[in-house]
Order: C-alpha cells, then sequence, then structure tokens
C-alpha cells in the first residue's frame, strides 16, 4: 500500500476502533461481547500454539537444563561434601566413645590396685631396638617416666618401658620372646615366671611341679624389688592348658594373656607404686554360674487316703 492521504486516514480510524473494542471489553468485563470472538479464536488457533509450544519447549528446557546444570552441580558436590563431613564426625564420635571405654577401665585397674599412672597413647609399632614385639607411646622423661616402668591398660599388664626419650618411650610387650616376669596364681598364690611367645600367648613355669593348677585360673604379677621393673597385682592372664609331665620340679601351663597386644591405644605408665600389695584384688570377678532350674512337683493326697476308717 502506498504512502497518501487516504492510507493514513485509514490507518488512524483502525486505530481508534480498536481503542474502542479495547475500551467496552474492559468495562463490560466477563460480559464482553468481544468473549465470544476471543473463544473462537482460542478454538482456531489453540492447537497450532500446544503443537508450537510442544516442538519448542524441549529446547527451552535443554537450554534451562545447561544453564543450571551448574547450580545442581555445585549442590550435589556441596551435599557429598556434608555426608563425608558427618560420616567423618560420626566415626570420630565412634572413636571417642571407645577410646573414653579404655580410659575408663584404665582408670578402674588403677584404683582397684592402687597404682599411680601417668597416661598415655601408643602412636608407633617396633622400636630400633630391634624388638619383635614393642610400641612407642607418646610420653618419656618431661611426663616424669623412666626406664623400667611396669605398662598396663584397663585389661592388665601391656609390659615394661625400655628406653625413654624427652618426649617419648618405648615398652617391651609382655608377649615378646624376651619378657620375663614374676607370677603369683590366684587364690593359691604359687609362683612362677611368665614368658612371652609372640602373637596371643604365654607360658608359665611354676616352681613347685606338684602345684594345683587348672585351665580357667588366673595369674597376676608378683612384683620385684623396689617395684621395678614390676609392681604387683597386675593382672596378667588365664590359664589355657596345664602340662601333665610328673616327676619335674617345675610345671609348665600356657597362658592367654588378659590384654590383646594387637589392638593397643591407651595405656599407663605406673609411675607410682602401691602402698600395699594389692595381689588378687585387681582381677575382674568371675561371673556367678546360672544356677540350675529346679522344678517343685506338689503331691495332692486321694480322698480315699484321707477319708477316716468307719
Amino acid at each position: 500500500m502506498r504512502d497518501t492521504r487516504e492510507s493514513r486516514l485509514l490507518l488512524v480510524l483502525l486505530i481508534a476502533i480498536a481503542f474502542a473494542l479495547i475500551t467496552v471489553d474492559i468495562r463490560k468485563g466477563e460480559q464482553s461481547p468481544m468473549d465470544s470472538a476471543r473463544q473462537v479464536a482460542a478454538s482456531a488457533f489453540g492447537p497450532v500454539e500446544n503443537g508450537v509450544s510442544a516442538a519448542v519447549d524441549p529446547v527451552g528446557n535443554s537450554i534451562a537444563a545447561v544453564r543450571d546444570s551448574g547450580v545442581r552441580h555445585n549442590r550435589i558436590s556441596r551435599l557429598e561434601a556434608e555426608n563425608a563431613r558427618l560420616r567423618q564426625e560420626l566415626g570420630s564420635d565412634d572413636r571417642h566413645r571407645a577410646r573414653s571405654k579404655e580410659l575408663d577401665r584404665l582408670l578402674k585397674t588403677a584404683g582397684a590396685g592402687g597404682y599411680g599412672l601417668k597416661g598415655a597413647q601408643v602412636i608407633g609399632i617396633g622400636a630400633a631396638q630391634g624388638f619383635s614385639w614393642t610400641v612407642t607411646i607418646d610420653a618419656g622423661t618431661k611426663d616424669g617416666l623412666a626406664r623400667d616402668m611396669t605398662v598396663i591398660n584397663g585389661d592388665g599388664l601391656v609390659g615394661r618401658v625400655t628406653t625413654v626419650g624427652s618426649s617419648t618411650a618405648t615398652v617391651l610387650l609382655a608377649n615378646d620372646p624376651d619378657f620375663s616376669v614374676g607370677t603369683r596364681m590366684e587364690k593359691s598364690s604359687e609362683l612362677g615366671f611368665a614368658t612371652g611367645r609372640g602373637g596371643d600367648a604365654m607360658t608359665v613355669q611354676l616352681l613347685n611341679g606338684k602345684s594345683d593348677v587348672k585351665k580357667g585360673d588366673r595369674i597376676v604379677t608378683f612384683g620385684s624389688r623396689n617395684n621395678k621393673p614390676f609392681v604387683p597385682g597386675v593382672p596378667v592372664g588365664t590359664v589355657t592348658k596345664v602340662d601333665r609331665t610328673g616327676g619335674d620340679l617345675t610345671r609348665s601351663v600356657s597362658v592367654r594373656p588378659f590384654v590383646g597386644f594387637s589392638k593397643l591405644d591407651i595405656v599407663g605408665v605406673v609411675v607410682q607404686p602401691p602402698r600395699k600389695d594389692p595381689r588378687d584384688e585387681v582381677l575382674k570377678s568371675k561371673k556367678p554360674p546360672k544356677p540350675a532350674p529346679t522344678v517343685t512337683v506338689t503331691k495332692t493326697p486321694s480322698p480315699s487316703a484321707s477319708a477316716p476308717r468307719s
């Protein structure tokens, strides 16, 4: 259409009509005469709009997904980091609880025996001395430690201090083949010497070859002169096997130590010996045997037996 005076007048007229229709539609609201026209247009163009939307939306969604993928990735990374932190804290809490129980058992053992302790933690396995069964602890001369001090934990005898530095010390474990300690049998007080056999085994040579000893009997340390290297009354282990060979001057028994040497953590070095020999007092009380079930039968006399004679 050429730009003429008539075309400009027509354009102004159409614009005026459009404004008039918009005004009428707004004022009439739902009763607008344009409502039916809108419904017809919606019926005609609705399917086309849906088709176009179906074709275009996946593209838009893909673009949005690409745009938001960085945000989601960062969120997933944060969640994974948070889960890892929570797992670490949970494991740490479990570890703290386990160490708290170890410390509690150690303090109970020290209280039962009257031992003055310096607590320490095992920080290394093996030492430069060449011993096969040794550990390093994080306490030394600045903590009051010296050679030939007894080392225990909540279960019993761990070993003795052999080398001391300013902040660390080496402990020879009781299961080392070069380890030897004087022992006393529970109740019978039979004396002997225990030596390590590696792993979770020790051998005790009883001085009395005819001593009455049986499987399950328990052994404690006899103690050394001036309480070095061993204080008395520390639990050593339980008899697992008795050598029945007769005629010898001594008797050999196999002993399972109370201490698990492969899982040492919290230990205590006895820096102050007990005032008196605790003997068997540090040993944990044995569980009483379960009572055997009893059955009580009540016998009711027959009527004929209780009836008076005529």
